[in-house]
């Protein structure tokens, strides 16, 4: 052999060596497992389903989550089984109805940690924070691995003095866990807004940053047609009075058509502040390439009375209550299957057991939710839900808030108040804006009492 062609044979061996390196490097990169995928809910507070651009609000801004649900699936019939503060809160945990989990604001949460998403997340190797509003008794901090708890003012006092308005909070506190947390670990992050809750006890109610201020300024919002007192006075006696805590709070807010003005217009701009906030946690995920191994579900704890039937605020088992906003941006999605609207019956009940079947851990026994991505994966579409019961306590006395009980339907409703014994039915076919009360209708008799007896059943299972 000439020197030449020892040359050409060393080059080929080498060449060969690799490619063959190469192809091995490949295969060793392509056996490797996809990273555990994350998980992120933004959950909002007193923000009721039609608050947002996306599903025709024409008013309020709320570019990002919009966008979000472009890149996901939104469900315009989600509902929550309690419409109150702490109680949606638990069940969001718990994957529970208030029957079975306790009234974590009032009473003992009964629903062991271990059985929570956080809890189960955790114990399975994720990394768990819990940022802002809790609303469950004492925050159990050492169940997280960065658990800050605040609310209940749109303004926190700092540790050095200076003040920050809650949302901002909210987002550095976010950005912060984003950013710091161990990359060896798949994350779990609930980012629990306090906005757009009111400040009770403060006479501006919704507080917004001064950045806000000109937001909606020459907008009108519109008057909802049943605030007025007419459609109040049609509200079972017990509601339709002076001492009644929805009624209470219609005065310190909608009283008048410039108060109605004026704090919906604040109310919005908590709204667009949260949207903001949204915005810029999200793009902290594409920033880090994480977007497309991160299921983000946007959701709030309760709906909200805009003056409708002359109330404000939430508790009663009327649409503008129990009706919440829910956006899903699961990676899984095909690409020709996003932006999709689904009008299923999905509850609140169904989180937990959604959150934690993504992350590819079986629900425990004791959530009575189901997991509802099938719904928008599965190429066969599950049977589902057409009804749920509905449920709330009474808080303080029967004048303050009395309880209420429902029985749910896309079509139709049954409404029990216990405290009293009073019937509501309602046609929502006909009368979406639950106007008229066809309890004594004899024209109604076989179905009220058909009602009646799947109220019956469906309390019993809850229970």
């Amino acid at each position: 052999m000439t020197r030449e062609q020892g040359f050409w044979r060393w080059c080929g061996v080498l060449c060969l060596g690799l490619l063959l390196g190469g192809q091995g490097a490949h295969a060793q990169r392509a056996a490797q497992p996809k990273p555990r995928p994350n998980i992120l809910i933004l959950y909002a507070d007193d923000w009721r389903h039609d608050t947002l651009g996306a599903a025709g609000n024409p008013i309020v801004k709320t570019p990002h989550l919009d966008q979000l649900a472009k890149e996901g699936v939104r469900f315009r019939r989600a509902y929550v089984t309690t419409s109150i503060c702490g109680v949606s809160r638990a069940t969001l945990f718990t994957g529970q109805w208030m029957s079975r989990h306790g009234n974590p604001a009032f009473e003992a949460f009964k629903t062991p940690w271990r059985e929570t998403y956080p809890g189960l997340l955790r114990a399975n190797g994720y990394w768990v924070g819990h940022i802002g509003k809790w609303h469950n008794g004492k925050f159990p901090a050492e169940q997280f691995d960065v658990g800050r708890s605040y609310a209940g003012t749109h303004y926190q006092k700092q540790p050095d003095g200076t003040t920050i308005h809650v949302t901002e909070k909210n987002e550095r506190d976010a950005l912060e866990f984003l950013r710091t947390r161990p990359t060896d670990k798949p994350f779990c992050l609930t980012l629990a807004f306090f906005a757009t809750h009111a400040e009770d006890q403060n006479p501006k109610q919704y507080l917004s940053q001064p950045q806000s201020e000109a937001l909606y300024r020459d907008a009108t919002i519109p008057v909802p047609p049943t605030m007025s007192d007419e459609f109040f006075r049609r509200l079972p006696p017990f509601i339709a009075n002076e001492k009644n805590e929805g009624r209470n709070r219609w005065h310190w807010r909608f009283d008048s058509p410039e108060k109605y003005q004026q704090y919906m217009k604040a109310y919005y701009r908590l709204a667009t502040e949260v949207d903001t906030t949204a915005g810029r946690v999200l793009a902290e995920l594409a920033a880090q390439g994480l977007a497309d191994n991160t299921l983000v579900i946007f959701t709030t704890d309760n709906g909200y009375f805009h003056g409708e039937h002359g109330l404000a605020d939430k508790w009663y088992p009327y649409e503008e209550s129990i009706r919440v906003p829910l956006i899903v941006r699961d990676p899984r999605l095909k690409s020709n299957k996003r932006g999709q609207l689904n009008d299923d019956m999905v509850l609140n009940v169904d989180l937990a057991p959604t959150i934690l079947g993504f992350a590819g851990l079986p629900a425990p026994a004791g959530m009575q939710g189901r997991d509802f991505a099938p719904l928008y994966l599965a190429a066969r579409k599950p049977v589902w839900r057409t009804e749920f019961f509905y449920e709330h306590a009474t808080i303080r006395d029967t004048d303050f808030i009395p309880s209420s009980e429902a029985l749910v339907r896309k079509e139709e409703k049954y409404i029990f108040w216990p405290d009293f014994k009073y019937e509501e039915l309602f046609d929502l076919r006909r009368d979406p804006r639950e106007m008229q009360n066809l309890a004594a209708d004899k024209a109604y008799a076989a179905k009220l009492a058909q009602m009646r007896r799947q109220f019956a059943a469906l309390k019993a299972q809850a229970r």
